[in-house]
């Protein structure tokens, strides 16, 4: 009879690694749990970085999710920080670890190996890469160093390259330490997962505050002074953007050397590939985190979502397969997300349209202009929520969503709603919270349901709120002042006929020409198709969004 105890090794800590480790010994009390970890901090709340930088989060204490003596003392762990693993060998069960702090090597035993190697943040090789004043963040060393360079900035002027999630954090927080901030970022817009649209009011937000945006420009190098000290940036248009702090957000790379030496295989998206347990090719090694792939629900495909959710959730699961042999299969991941810029939040889950393009999904959208809470209580603040749903069947695909206050609520409705693969039919008939100060009767997700569920049913169809509308009869159905006050972007041919007055003007109209209404918000526009779709008019549509929408849609 073999007395030796379960040996579990996780390489590496933070979100997945932690997870493991904590869980694997809440259902083993007996087996052996070693965790390594590269860096000094075993877990660290890495989403917190930015905003000890900017100062919000003040204690640099509150970032240290779980600290070596908490997991040794409470869940008897051996843990080795600042200590890489270098190699697998698979048939003897053994991984070769080096301490970094004298150079050792030596082999640590195993019976079940869990890979949470995470990622790194992607450097392009270029002029100046290297120059002091170039930063990234993915620990607390990089934050501890970009602190200190903030701190010492005399020209208090910087440059953020790429305008994804932590590029926009880490502008807003520069900002708040009053820098002169610029942004440059390759794809034409900020937060490139987002619809255009969606992502204008954050563009505005931005340059509200003093950010200064290069869209469609790429970094091509870096400048330095005499003494090699990063001093800006030069952008693929010929741009010099001067700064003594730059930030590289440019996204990362899976870390899967460790994977790939063992003959692991991985997949599409350059992850490490996994069942639904977590488990490797070999069925004693699991793989959690940023560097594996995922089922993602929208496609069921699997692909990489570097993001901490997945990560903890997919850590417990591996930690307890591995101590016990058993779990709840992990989910699909939808791979929703938030942030907030400066006075904005904005998020998605699932599918946007482009990205429902891209994979060869015939999908449509609907979207609206509501309050996040009912109107006529103080406060209320407008949401643009933006859903992307399977053409025929109704199933959400997605969502999107731009706002003062409440977005993450509604993205989470929609989430959840994803993961029992709603349609959505089934959004409208969610029965939602509802007391003034906290929404509406009819919820923002129930409007946007509303108005697929119509378009999905054949009772109303919609233009996209960037279309062409030079070949249409398109009739703008508010108000002579609000029209005057707001012309419809990119329309010359706008004939005003306010909703209220539509009935007694159809006259005025062209019944067999192909007609768009188009109103503020979208609202008023889908009675006026209404109107005219039941008057003899046989090809009416409406502008999705209205001229709200469309504002952010044509330049």
């Amino acid at each position: 009879m073999n007395d030796q105890p379960l040996r579990i090794v996780i390489v590496g800590g933070v979100a997945g690694g932690a997870s493991a480790a904590t869980r694997a010994r809440r259902c083993n009390e007996h087996a052996e749990i070693t965790l390594i970890e590269k860096d000094e901090h075993v877990s660290f709340a890495n989403c917190g970085l930015p905003y000890h930088i900017g100062g919000e989060i003040e204690d640099r204490q509150k970032l240290l999710v779980a600290t070596s003596e908490l997991l040794v003392n409470r869940f008897r762990l051996n843990v080795r920080t600042q200590t890489e693993a270098m190699a697998i060998d698979r048939e003897r069960r053994l991984i070769r670890i080096r301490d970094q702090k004298d150079g050792t090597e030596s082999d640590l035993p195993w019976d079940k190996l869990i890979l949470s190697p995470g990622a790194s943040p992607i450097v392009p090789r270029m002029e100046g890469a290297d120059a002091a004043g170039v930063f990234t963040l993915r620990n607390i060393a990089d934050m501890d160093r970009i602190i200190e360079a903030v701190h010492s900035s005399r020209g208090r002027k910087a440059v953020v390259v790429g305008a994804g999630f932590i590029g926009l954090e880490m502008a807003e927080q520069l900002v708040r330490h009053d820098f002169e901030v610029a942004v440059a970022e390759l794809q034409s817009q900020v937060l490139p997962p987002l619809d255009p649209e969606m992502a204008s009011p954050l563009e505005q937000e931005c340059e509200r505050h003093g950010v200064r945006l290069y869209l469609g420009d790429g970094i091509d190098r870096i400048a330095t002074d005499d003494a090699g000290n990063a001093c800006g940036v030069h952008l693929q248009s010929g741009a010099m953007v001067e700064g003594d702090v730059v930030i590289l957000g440019l996204g990362v790379r899976p870390n899967t050397s460790l994977a790939t030496e063992s003959d692991l295989p991985l997949g599409q998206t350059g992850g490490i590939t996994i069942n639904e347990f977590l488990q490797t090719s070999d069925g004693d090694i699991y793989a959690v985190g940023d560097a594996c792939e995922y089922t993602y629900g929208p496609t069921g495909q699997n692909m990489r979502v570097a993001l901490a959710g997945p990560a903890n959730r997919a850590g417990r699961l591996a930690g307890e397969h591995a101590a016990t042999g058993s779990c709840r299969p992990v989910t699909d991941v939808m791979g929703t997300a938030i942030v907030r810029v400066f006075d904005l939040a904005a998020g998605l889950t699932g599918l946007s349209l482009k990205a429902a393009q891209r994979a060869g999904i015939a999908a449509k959208t609907a979207t609206v202009v509501a309050g996040q809470h009912a109107g006529y209580f103080p406060g209320a603040t407008p949401i643009t929520l933006k859903l992307t749903y399977e053409e025929g069947t109704g199933r959400v695909l997605g969502a999107q969503a731009v706002g003062r206050d409440g977005v993450d609520k509604r993205l989470d409705v929609v989430a959840t709603a994803m993961h029992f693969k709603a349609t959505v039919h089934d959004l409208a008939g969610l029965d939602l919270c509802y007391a003034p100060p906290f929404g509406s009767a009819k919820d923002p997700v129930h409007q946007v349901a509303f108005v697929a569920g119509n378009q999905l049913d054949g009772l109303a169809e919609l233009t996209a709120s960037d279309a062409d509308l030079s070949g249409y009869q398109v009739v703008d159905v508010r108000t002579v002042r609000e029209v005057q006050e707001s012309p419809l972007a990119g329309c010359s041919n706008a004939i005003n006929i306010p909703v209220d007055e539509l009935r007694d003007r159809l006259g005025e109209l062209d019944a067999g020409a192909p007609t768009v209404v188009s109103c503020g918000v979208g609202v008023r526009g889908h009675i006026a198709q209404r109107i005219l779709r039941q008057n003899g008019f046989a090809s009416v549509s409406n502008l999705s969004g209205g001229a709200t929408i469309r504002r952010h849609s044509v330049n």
